[in-house]
C-alpha cells in the first residue's frame, strides 16, 4: 500500500465516524416519535375493542357468505343473519367440530317490522347490534377458546355485558363447541 493510499483512507475514517454518529442521533431522534405513534393507533384500536377479549369488527364482514338466519321473538323481536369467514364455512361445510382456530362468526341483528308492501312479510328495520366470535384456542383458552365482543352503533358495549358471554354458551352448546348456529339447509 502506498502512503498516499494510506493517507485517503486515513482522512476516509473521521467521515465515517461522523456518519455513524448522525445515523445514531437520527436514530434516537425518531424512535420515540415512532413508538408515541405506535402506541397512539393501539390505544385508538383498543377504544374499538370489547372489553374482556379485546375483538374488533372484522373488515369486510358484510360480504361474508351467511351461515345461517334466525328470529328472535319479544321482546328483542330482532331478525338476525349469521355470517362467516372462509375458516367458518369450510368448517360448517365439513361438519367440523371442535371449529379450528382463525374461524371468525358474526351476527348481524335488526328490529323487526312489518313490510309496507307485503302485509304478511316481515323485514329489518334499525340495526340494533352486532356480534362477534373470533376463536383461537390459546387466546382464550379459559371461556372455551372464543372471543367475544357485542357492538351497538359499531361501539364495544361495557364489560359487564361481555361477562355474559361465555356463561350463556357454555350453559347452552357447550357440546357444539359454544357455538348455537347451524348451518341453514
Amino acid at each position: 500500500m502506498t502512503s498516499t493510499e494510506t493517507e485517503k483512507k486515513r482522512s476516509s475514517f473521521p467521515t465515517v465516524i461522523v456518519l455513524a454518529a448522525i445515523l445514531i442521533v437520527v436514530v434516537l431522534t425518531c424512535v420515540p416519535y415512532l413508538v408515541t405513534i405506535a402506541l397512539a393507533e393501539e390505544a385508538a384500536e383498543r377504544a374499538d375493542a370489547s372489553p374482556i377479549f379485546g375483538v374488533t369488527i372484522p373488515p369486510g364482514y358484510k360480504q361474508w357468505e351467511l351461515i345461517a338466519p334466525a328470529e328472535e321473538a319479544a321482546p328483542l323481536d330482532e331478525l338476525r343473519a349469521v355470517v362467516g369467514n372462509q375458516a367458518a364455512i369450510d368448517a360448517y361445510q365439513a361438519g367440523k367440530l371442535p371449529i379450528p382456530d382463525g374461524t371468525i362468526l358474526v351476527k348481524r341483528a335488526w328490529k323487526r317490522k312489518q313490510s309496507p308492501e307485503f302485509a304478511s312479510a316481515t323485514v329489518p328495520g334499525a340495526a340494533t347490534t352486532v356480534q362477534v366470535m373470533v376463536k383461537d384456542s390459546k387466546k382464550y383458552a379459559a371461556t372455551g377458546g372464543w372471543g367475544f365482543g357485542r357492538f351497538v352503533n359499531g361501539k364495544p358495549v361495557d364489560e359487564a355485558q361481555h361477562r355474559t358471554c361465555f356463561a350463556c354458551h357454555e350453559a347452552r352448546v357447550k357440546n357444539r363447541d359454544y357455538v348455537f348456529t347451524r348451518l341453514a339447509p
